[in-house]
């Protein structure tokens, strides 16, 4: 099975929100950070691109129709080149909210994680994560820094993808612009709301005391 959508966005961009609206829509299932750490099976992939070598993307994603968030979402241009017929679906929000939600979660999550009892495997994705925000070991992300990667990453995109195959996404405009961009009918659910701040540490046992 090829990947028919690829999720080029950064996570806390309503990444969840997708995959589960994917899922719903029929694109299931779709890859995310929470497919990682619940496939142990997962980890040989990551451990290889962390380490610099080539894999082959058809078996990192076998089964999956769709890939969100990280740490898929750092190789978004290999998978574009990898998968030619795949749509991309770019998730964005305005850079001060994402900042306010990136620094409380995964900036916060990096700032700590040598200090978590966190499996080999675990922090095999955390390091291929590493080589697209250059996150600096325990230190983190300034807001500065972090917003610079943001939008570098939002202008590679458009800059990269063709327009008739690229998605400019955010959750919050729901149904229409993702069911036109797919072709499919827009469902009578409404659309899913996740990943909130708790739900995030509830991933990782807890969020950290300490700032």
């Amino acid at each position: 099975m090829a990947l028919e959508i690829i999720g080029s966005g950064f996570g806390r961009t309503g990444t969840m929100s997708t995959k589960l609206a994917l899922e719903a829509l029929g694109f299931g299932p779709c890859h995310h950070m929470v497919e990682v750490l619940g496939n142990p099976g997962q980890a040989v992939h990551w451990a290889a691109l962390a380490r610099g070598e080539e894999v082959d993307w058809a078996d990192v994603f076998e089964g999956y129709r769709a890939q969100v968030d990280n740490p898929g979402a750092v190789f978004w241009h290999e998978l574009s080149i990898a998968f030619p017929e795949a749509k991309v679906i770019h998730t964005e929000r305005p850079e001060d909210e994402w900042w306010e939600s990136y620094s409380q979660t995964i900036n916060k999550f990096w700032m700590h994680r040598k200090g978590l009892a966190l499996p080999a495997e675990v922090q095999a994705v955390l390091d291929s994560m590493d080589r697209i925000l250059g996150q600096g070991g325990e230190a983190g992300l300034d807001r500065d820094s972090a917003i610079r990667a943001y939008r570098r990453n939002n202008e590679k995109v458009r800059d990269t993808i063709g327009r008739d195959r690229l998605l400019v996404f955010t959750p919050s405009e729901g149904w229409d612009p993702l069911c036109r961009f797919l072709g499919v009918p827009v469902p009578g659910a409404a659309f899913p709301r996740s990943n909130a701040r708790v739900e995030f540490w509830a991933m990782f046992g807890g969020e950290p005391a300490a700032a």
